[in-house]
């Protein structure tokens, strides 16, 4: 039997998929390694790291498939907007600037200057902003002028992975998006943005759709991951977009609704669209001419996990969703808003703040734990609505992450979202859709959209229930909150 190797390049870890072709994983590893923040908002890594990672993940993957042979293609997937500086011989001039780095406040305010904000958002579909790649290219610019001197190619983590394995220079349309410098409409890098950002365009990698077979391992990447040389390695997708496939989120009318320590509301789209106000990034997707649309909650069950660390230390989260569930919808005029580490979608505001609004002395637990979880998943709902703004109405949600192991939370989604919550039998993330990339690229599969039919099944499936009238008109009340807020946050930021 011959399978599919998918790998995500991640922020601590490098994550190893062998995929057969009906979806069966054979096996999985991710050898860890670690990130450093140098300076407060900084963050950092060396992309020998990933490559010492990637290397034995590839030995432990042709283990487990029984030689090298039996591996048809390689699929790459990862962290996204990270910078990877190269010279002219390939050889990485500094630590990876990293998605999460904060830095470039102050360059990517001036490249929205010199575009104009309007014209930036027609163009790459979301604003310049720090975590994206742009305005760390400008900061190394000012700030490491030596450096950028000998500066001769800008490669994403995962493209950089690709340059070690094939010894050639390639990206792909979704990870792309995520730099500022893509035309997200026409698929191809933007000459106005380059401008811009006075970034020569002979740095930038050729691009491909995310299914091409870009390159091939070289005899030398051959020797020490031990794959053979030749096989094909398949252009594959920035981390979210490979998620999605791996979800299935390949056709709209389906959005994901990932509940991890941050929270991720993913919608495939047919066309291009932009929301008015930039709250919802809009990148390709992996799907060949397709694009996506995504709304990003920073502190989705990590609220949860603040909560229980905190102020329900010791007890498990099934005893505290056992409680919870003793209340009734609303848990009884308590509000809670989620903004721990500030707020992206719909509110990109980095000083908005958590609170319990509504509190008396009828509540208890049980009472605050239900307002969390109502609190994070009404945040999900922010983006659900925004999506809906611009013409996708979502049938189903696809649930995934933390937040999707509970019964009781996943009908709480069904009754707020104002959809059907379906879980899949595909657990391993990005490096899963990779290998279905993988697989489309060489022609195991006729699309992404056959291959997810193929190899995803639903293993779960919650309608919406009793509650969903009730939360429906208390939903405006968590809405009219934040304004309401705001300007305070603003006030408590001033006075910390």
């Amino acid at each position: 039997m011959r399978y599919f190797l998918g790998i995500d390049i991640g922020t601590s870890s490098t994550k190893a998929v062998l995929m057969a072709r009906d979806g069966t994983v054979v096996h999985t590893c991710a050898p860890a390694y670690d990130f450093v923040t140098p300076r407060p908002l900084w963050a950092e890594s060396n992309p020998a790291d990933w490559w010492v990672a990637t290397q034995a993940a590839c030995r432990e993957m042709v283990a487990k498939a029984g030689g090298a042979a039996n591996i048809a293609a390689v699929g790459l997937t990862g962290q996204m907007h990270g910078l990877v500086l190269l010279d002219a011989a390939g050889q990485v001039l500094r630590p990876c600037i990293m998605w999460n780095d904060q830095r470039t406040a102050a360059q990517c305010a001036a490249i929205t200057a010199r575009v104009g904000a309007a014209r930036v958002l027609q163009l790459t579909g979301n604003p310049v902003l720090p975590g994206f790649t742009a305005g760390k290219v400008v900061w190394v610019r000012e700030n490491e002028p030596d450096i950028y001197a000998r500066a001769a190619k800008i490669l994403l983590p995962k493209d950089y992975i690709r340059y070690l394995l094939s010894g050639e220079y390639f990206s792909e349309v979704s990870d792309a998006s995520g730099t500022s410098l893509l035309d997200v409409a026409r698929r191809t890098w933007s000459d106005e943005m380059l401008e811009g950002c006075g970034i020569p365009r002979s740095w930038l990698p050729e691009l491909t759709e995310s299914t091409v077979a870009s390159t091939k391992v070289s005899a030398s990447a051959a020797a020490t991951t031990g794959l053979l040389a030749g096989t094909p390695i398949i252009a594959g997708g920035g981390d979210q977009a490979a998620q999605a496939v791996g979800c299935g989120i390949v056709k709209e009318g389906i959005i994901s609704a990932t509940l991890g320590t941050s929270g991720v509301v993913f919608a495939h789209s047919d066309r291009y669209r932009v929301e008015p106000q930039g709250r919802l990034h809009a990148f390709c997707h992996a799907v060949p001419g397709k694009w996506h649309l995504m709304g990003v909650m920073l502190s989705a069950a990590g609220s949860y996990a603040w909560y229980r660390d905190n102020l329900a230390s010791g007890v498990s989260y099934n005893d505290l969703n056992a409680e919870a569930a003793t209340v009734l919808p609303g848990s009884e005029g308590l509000y809670f808003l989620p903004y721990l580490s500030g707020e992206r979608t719909p509110h990109p505001d980095p000083l908005a703040r958590g609170a319990f609004v509504g509190l008396t002395l009828r509540h208890r637990r049980a009472h605050l734990t239900r307002a969390v979880l109502e609190g994070v998943t009404y945040g999900m709902r922010d983006s659900l609505e925004l999506m809906r703004d611009l013409g996708i109405s979502p049938s189903t949600v696809i649930a995934s992450g933390g937040g999707a192991a509970s019964p009781f939370w996943r009908q709480m989604q069904a009754d707020i979202y104002g959809a059907t919550i379906q879980t899949v039998n595909a657990t391993e993330g990005a490096a899963f859709g990779a290998a279905v990339l993988a697989g489309v690229g060489v022609g195991a599969y006729s699309s992404v959209e056959a291959a997810c039919s193929e190899t995803l099944k639903v293993t779960s499936e919650v309608k919406q229930g009793a509650n969903a009238s009730r939360y429906a008109s208390l939903y405006p009340g968590y809405r009219s909150l934040y304004p309401a807020l705001k300007a305070e946050f603003a006030a408590i930021s001033r006075a910390e």
